[in-house]
């Protein structure tokens, strides 16, 4: 698009109007804060300008519902949710924003006086890279939930200057490059420089004359809050998302050492408060990495526990009693994973050391506020932190955490007597290798929480049975589970305006983006000839969308005729990207083997995965390379490349998904059974009238359920069947399907190139040992995953049928919104109740 000089900008004269519903005042607001809130010099309006004009725009509304609805809590003082989360995929804000505020359109045709597309506009602003996958995306989710069912609640993070990674895919495969959605500056965010609380470091603590106990030394660092308004949609509430920047102060800064010419020693602690929240998820193969892990981790819990307490005595003086004991009936805060465990004996201490409360009281009020989500029965995923660390770095709060594991042994052995003999296994605190004593961060939630679920049916019930199984003995009303959920707005009302437009139109009302049951409604129309034409014209259109991003971010040509097979979410092992490019492999091998003819007969693929590999993750990042390798082969092949091509989409985020997901037709979702906790990824891909082949894992076993066995393509071992499968591939039962073999080969006989695939193929070998006998049963589910994959080729000809399985995948999502799952965290678990701007 050619730059835009000011001059278009100037056509439009400027004034300031926040709350602007009407084409013309918004472009007059838009472009007051092009001229009298610039960021670039002014002589150029080009689209970057106009975006951030806009955006800023879009913020005026947003603030004005944001103090108004805060405001309204605090005059009604209701009991609010808190929830603290380490990562938050948000996503671009402008299209979800104006979307909820229900203004897109007018937005679209004031920036049309500037002389731009809205669609081009949102282009221009980057993701937040706040997160790293499914994690951070639900928590962006559920803030979305909280504001459209205007639930009184916060959510808490950290504003990581970095966040994760930028992936390049160069020769050697993956590369991280620091990311820059802060390089200029965040038009969402609003800085609170009222909101700033200190947060403590090492030290060591003394005992004062009383008996009271008081951590005082080391570092104090400040916490600043940066507020995100997150409109709800179609309601005049808007919730936030606090994040926390560390910062160092001016008295922490020795100008004598500086002017010394000590440059480095003189901003010492502004160094170490600008690590803190540098980027996510640190590498931690060091004691200084898992130092600044930890820290990250108190840094969020202390900051928001600070925060919530001053909101809880700001208004204590309100209330009749004013007691302290009422603190759980006005806050409940909400563990999002194991990382802010922390939250625990921190609001211990606060209670006990800052508030002057006694054990049992602060235990009573921290046991009623905290609740807990399990997201992961992965063993390397359950957090353990060195007890030495933990020490070292929050010396009150190891001495907390052991009272809390001295008196919870002490409640199994008096209350619990035939529990005795689990207690090793159930204790926060593990000393079996003295050399290397850990805390327990799961044990130390299901203990300390009033309430823990798990996110989906199959993974709840592993939770009761299996991981947690001990503790469901002694409290057996503490486990729940909430099945995870998407918001429909982003994922198909804002993303796929084609498709939405076609629900909308058969249903005749749009009320399903607030209330997906709705959707069950197409169930009637499932084989009404129109809506097939109709619904095959929209994904074609978005299919059509998605090859110009392939083309336009790998070179490589693909047909939008063809079958478009995605398989998007971060590189795993247990989520077997392996086995999804293992059967192209054997796919590729096999059209080779073909004749001409034969091939004519072939229903044409075109296999597309994406996503992050951890930074230090060999085998992960063998993966990418792999897929990348198989596809320089693959897609330059003359004789094959009409019938398969296999993509590797660079740098996966939630953009990205917005354009992968509503052009896909055939999605994987291919983890070992019992090893995902729920994914939500597949939910998105359902809703955009996707078909999933995968596994009975996770919310898979739910979907299809609710989707129709026949409008799903299953295959694979059972959760229940893993172990004893394990066991007999130790003992050397494991007879190998040919097919697998086949594939195998190929890799190793040089087809792909030169690379030493050799580790990654010897992880499906063997029987057991480190790195070997295949532990996620890649060899054991190939047969019935190829044979599976056979179904789909056959399905896909028949275009009716497809066409049908798709409508009914969308049909049957309903059960998997976002509302759904966040009203029954908030009558089940919290006790909140909607609180809603008049």
């Amino acid at each position: 698009m050619p730059e835009i000089k000011c001059g278009a900008a100037e056509k439009v004269k400027p004034a300031a109007s926040p709350s602007a519903e009407k084409p013309a005042d918004i472009a007059g607001n838009i472009s007051y804060h092009a001229q009298y809130n610039p960021h670039f010099s002014p002589t150029a309006f080009g689209p970057e300008q106009a975006f951030y004009a806009t955006a800023e725009s879009v913020r005026d509304h947003l603030i004005q519902r944001w103090n108004e609805t805060y405001l309204h809590f605090h005059k009604t003082d209701p009991k609010q949710t808190y929830y603290l989360s380490m990562e938050y995929l948000q996503g671009r804000a402008l299209t979800n924003a104006v979307g909820n505020l229900g203004i897109t359109g007018a937005y679209a045709e004031a920036v049309k006086k500037f002389g731009y597309e809205l669609e081009a506009l949102a282009g221009q602003e980057k993701d937040a890279a706040l997160g790293n996958g499914g994690l951070g995306r639900l928590a962006s989710c559920f803030l979305d939930s909280m504001a459209t069912l205007n639930l009184p609640a916060w959510g808490y993070g950290l504003r990581y200057r970095y966040g994760l990674f930028k992936q390049h895919i160069a020769k050697e495969g993956q590369e991280e490059i620091a990311e820059d959605w802060l390089d200029k500056f965040s038009p969402w965010e609003i800085p609170r420089h009222d909101v700033v609380f200190p947060v403590r470091f090492f030290g060591h603590v003394e005992i004062l004359p009383d008996g009271s106990r008081k951590w005082v030394g080391g570092e104090v660092l400040k916490a600043l809050a940066y507020d995100v308004p997150i409109p709800g949609y179609k309601t005049k509430n808007a919730i936030s998302l606090r994040l926390w920047e560390a910062k160092a102060t001016a008295e922490d800064f020795n100008l004598f050492q500086f002017n010394d010419g000590q440059y480095e020693s003189a901003a010492q602690l502004h160094a170490r408060a600008q690590q803190i929240c540098a980027v996510l998820y640190p590498g931690d193969a060091t004691e200084e990495g898992k130092l600044l892990r930890l820290k990250q981790q108190f840094f969020l819990c202390s900051a928001s526990l600070q925060d919530m307490i001053a909101r809880f005595k700001e208004r204590k003086s309100d209330r009749v009693s004013g007691k302290w004991s009422e603190f759980p009936t006005k806050v409940a805060v909400q563990l999002n994973d194991t990382h802010p465990t922390l939250a625990i004996p921190e609001l211990m201490r606060l209670l006990m050391d800052e508030e002057g409360l006694g054990w049992d009281e602060a235990w009573d009020i921290t046991y009623r506020t905290i609740s807990y989500t399990n997201h992961t029965v992965l063993p390397e995923a359950l957090e353990k932190w060195s007890q030495i660390v933990m020490r070292k770095l929050l010396p009150r709060h190891m001495e907390i955490i052991e009272e809390i594991d001295k008196r919870f042994r002490e409640l199994v052995i008096s209350k619990h007597k035939e529990m005795e003999g689990k207690i090793d296994s159930m204790k926060v605190l593990d000393s079996l290798n003295p050399q290397k004593p850990v805390v327990r961060m799961a044990n130390l939630c299901v203990v300390s929480s009033h309430t823990v679920n798990g996110v989906a049916e199959l993974h709840s019930n592993i939770l009761k049975q299996e991981l947690f199984a001990d503790y469901v003995s002694i409290w057996p009303t503490k486990f729940q589970n909430k099945t995870n959920g998407i918001t429909p707005r982003r994922w198909l009302r804002f993303c796929n305006p084609e498709l939405s437009e076609i629900v909308t139109k058969w249903l005749k009302s749009d009320q399903w983006t607030s209330n997906l049951d709705l959707l069950t409604g197409l169930r009637k129309f499932a084989d009404d000839e129109k809506l097939h034409a109709e619904w095959a014209a929209a994904k074609l259109s978005c299919k059509k969308r998605l090859a110009k991003h392939v083309l336009d971010v790998t070179g490589v040509t693909i047909d939008p005729t063809s079958l478009f097979d995605i398989q998007i979410k971060r590189i795993h092992e247990y989520k077997r990207q392996l086995l999804n490019i293992l059967g192209a492999v054997y796919r590729y091998k096999k059209l080779k083997e073909m004749s001409a003819e034969e091939r004519q007969k072939v229903t044409p693929r075109t296999v597309m995965l994406g996503g992050k590999a951890f930074a230090t993750y060999t085998n992960a990042k063998r993966i990418v390379k792999l897929v990348n390798d198989v596809g320089a082969v693959v897609n330059n092949d003359p004789e094959v490349n009409k019938y398969l091509k296999v993509v590797f989409i660079p740098n996966y985020n939630v953009s990205v998904a917005e354009v992968l997901i509503p052009g896909s037709e055939l999605s994987q979702h291919i983890s070992t059974a019992g090893m995902e906790a729920s994914g939500t990824s597949n939910m998105k891909f359902s809703l955009n009238g996707c078909v999933i082949i995968g596994t009975l894992d996770g919310a898979n076993v739910e979907i299809r359920e609710e989707v129709g066995e026949d409008n799903f393509f299953l295959f694979g071992a059972k959760a229940d069947q893993i172990a004893e499968l394990r066991k007999d591939r130790e003992n050397g039962l494991f007879k190998p399907d040919p097919r697998f073999e086949e594939a195998k080969q190929l890799i190793r006989s040089g087809a792909f190139g030169s690379y030493d695939y050799e580790p990654l193929l010897d992880s499906l070998e063997g029987n057991s040992g480190f790195g070997r006998g295949d532990y996620f049963l890649v060899g054991y589910d190939f047969p019935s995953y190829i044979d599976a994959q056979d179904r789909v080729d056959a399905a896909y000809k028949d275009k009716k049928k497809w066409t049908k399985m798709s409508i009914l995948n969308t049909a049957g999502s309903g059960k998997f919104s976002s509302d759904r799952t966040i009203a029954q965290y908030a009558k089940e678990i919290w006790g909140i109740k909607a609180s809603p701007v008049a």
